[in-house]
């Protein structure tokens, strides 16, 4: 019997999930389904002849999902809280020199984080620079969000409010926020081992943005698409988390980001996504030591993913 995994191995292993997830899924973006390999095909060194993505880019790198959530790791880690504009600042950072992006290169930008970086830099405040449409629902802000919730130590209402601030720095709508602050509610239910986390965490939405009806409207409309986990790895905030939904159904770490992988369109965010509670329910261990080896920008990690243990998570 596989003993499971302690508080620390899932703590590790929800970051390091993310950033393998991601990873993998970058040489596969764009790509239809009917385009990928197998799913036994799909690992950091795409088959032979496949025309992989980002071919400047070498294997095992995270894209700006990941450098983003350790823009959000750093800083919080940095603040011992949640400032907005010091976030703001890592982002910009990020943007303009490389800050936390491996090799210190920035690629595949979506374009309505590039529009609130632009209003950023314009000196609009970091709570109200994210465009906030109905066609700015991308999922820029929910794919970096788990470090928070492997951060926070604080109460439910508190997490629920970081999480949609941390979005409103990019994407504003108060479905990307709602997104954030259920997928924030979801890690932290299966960090506390809850048997049904997911319904725990739509409950606690519910219980806590429930009497705002801009947000229980989204919170419909959210619970609704997920009856019953799927989606189609494309860029929409709300597929995203239904497709990591489905995708952590798999049964194990190395199935649920091939799963994810295998959606095709947005390979990188569904695998860092799905990857992220997938190395939370799993563990460090859980994610293939080849993957791990091969994962680069360690000497940005390995600081961050240390404080992050010893900060108690």
């Amino acid at each position: 019997m596989i003993a499971s995994p302690d508080r620390q191995s899932r703590l590790r292993g929800g970051l390091l999930g993310l950033l393998v997830g991601d990873a993998l899924g970058v040489p596969y973006e764009f790509k239809s389904p009917e385009e990928l390999p197998p799913s036994a095909a799909i690992d950091f060194v795409p088959p032979e002849g496949f025309p992989r993505s980002h071919r400047g880019v070498p294997t095992g790198t995270w894209s700006d999902d990941g450098a983003q959530a350790l823009c959000l790791l750093a800083s919080l880690l940095e603040k011992g809280r949640f400032d907005a504009d010091d976030f703001a600042e890592c982002l910009v950072a990020w943007y303009d020199n490389g800050y936390l992006a491996v090799d210190g290169i920035v690629f595949d930008v979506g374009m309505t984080t590039t529009r609130a970086i632009s209003a950023l830099k314009h000196r609009i405040p970091a709570l109200t620079a994210g465009p906030s449409e109905d066609y700015d629902n991308g999922n820029g802000s929910l794919m970096r969000v788990l470090p928070l919730a492997l951060w926070h130590q604080g109460s439910d209402a508190e997490l629920v409010e970081i999480a949609r601030d941390q979005s409103r720095v990019t994407h504003g709508h108060p479905r990307s926020q709602l997104c954030c602050a259920l997928y924030s509610l979801w890690a932290r239910r299966i960090l506390q081992q809850e048997t049904n986390p997911w319904e725990s965490a739509a409950a606690t939405a519910r219980e806590l943005l429930g009497s705002d009806a801009v947000f229980a409207a989204e919170l419909d409309l959210c619970i609704r698409a997920g009856a019953k986990p799927g989606g189609s790895g494309t860029g929409y905030v709300l597929d995203t988390l239904h497709s990591a939904r489905r995708a952590v159904l798999e049964p194990n770490y190395e199935q649920t980001v091939r799963f994810a992988v295998c959606l095709g369109q947005d390979t990188d965010t569904t695998a860092c996504v799905a990857g992220g509670i997938a190395g939370l329910i799993h563990g460090e261990e859980a994610i293939p030591i080849r993957w791990r080896d091969a994962l680069r920008g360690r000497d940005l990690l390995d600081p961050l993913l240390e404080a992050l243990s010893s900060s108690g998570g």
